[in-house]
């Protein structure tokens, strides 16, 4: 098979919402009026990223995932994607399987794929998506202000554990592990929630590399610090010792939850907004004037932190 044959079958579809798609020298998009363009990359290394053994359809799926999460902490709606694929070899089963999770995703979420890249190597995965944001309402790292509360969607720590487990560290059963291993390998990008917090939280961020580090991101941006309740983090609480899920809800990372800061004004507003959305929003600290991250245990102390989330390089 060739690489034309390959792109051909496998992700080529209708793309109605551009003016052309997959097949030319660039595609061609039509921004709407009154909106801005959200654009990010993402790339999935294997070995890195995932396990060289990972199923295709759930790596099809959390490849588009990481992608959507970035949109989702811009308040951005998803709109188009192009995929660049490094493969060592033509699957066509593999290739079949990957292609319908990423799609059955991108179903979901209204993502058109719209062209991309495919190369003979090492197996890697990267998309870059685009999104629409109303002009001047995306949500940024920068708008952070002492007083927030500062928020965060679902459970932390659960995709840190689930890799721990796999890896031999941590030893758990069931449920729990069953929950730990789905959002390893099949993330829910919370683009409702952020679409939902345009004009409600003065910033935001995606949940990838820990907590600590992500939170960090918009403590520099803002130039403002923050504390943390240690006994607030929503964390797994069954099967697995308490302080080892806090650490993976601290600095895990791969968790694409979504971390925002909103005024205390906003606390009921985002109370009701988790009962519509059917997921849980923690409030598990606050925004301060005073520079860098204090961590709080139970009893208010400051907590030494070791590890302040995944770095590549480090």
């Amino acid at each position: 098979m060739s690489e034309f044959d390959l792109i051909h079958k496998y992700f080529t579809r209708s793309t109605p919402s551009a003016e052309l798609g997959v097949g030319d020298d660039a595609a061609l998009l039509r921004v709407s009026d009154g909106k801005e363009l959200a654009v990010s990359t993402d790339m999935l290394v294997s070995g890195t990223h995932f396990f060289p053994d990972a199923d295709p359809f759930l790596l099809g799926h959390k490849t588009l995932a990481v992608n959507l999460s970035d949109l989702a902490a811009m308040g951005a709606v998803p709109r188009w994607a192009t995929l660049s694929l490094s493969l060592p070899s033509v699957d066509e089963q593999w290739l079949q399987r990957f292609s319908e999770g990423f799609f059955a995703l991108a179903d979901d979420n209204g993502v058109e794929l719209i062209g991309g890249d495919t190369t003979r190597g090492p197996l890697n995965l990267c998309i870059t998506i685009m999104g629409e944001v109303p002009r001047g309402k995306a949500l940024r790292r920068d708008g952070a202000k002492a007083g927030d509360d500062i928020w965060v969607s679902g459970k932390l720590g659960q995709a840190a554990l689930g890799l721990a487990n796999l890896q031999g560290k941590f030893k758990f059963y069931g449920e729990v592990r069953d929950e730990c291993l789905k959002a390893l390998h099949q993330p829910q990008p919370r683009v409702s929630l952020g679409l939902a917090l345009r004009g409600i939280a003065n910033s935001a961020i995606d949940i990838s590399d820990g907590l600590l580090a992500d939170l960090g991101h918009i403590l520099e941006r803002s130039n403002v610090g923050a504390e943390i309740e240690v006994e607030a983090l929503p964390i797994v609480d069954d099967g697995v010792e308490r302080d080892v899920a806090q650490q993976c809800a601290l600095a895990g990372g791969d968790d694409y939850e979504l971390c925002f800061t909103a005024p205390e004004s906003q606390r009921d507003v985002l109370m009701a907004l988790a009962e519509q959305l059917k997921f849980p929003l923690t409030r598990v600290g606050h925004i301060k004037a005073e520079l860098g991250c204090v961590v709080r245990d139970g009893e208010g102390k400051a907590m030494k932190i070791e590890k302040g989330g995944y770095d590549h390089f480090a």
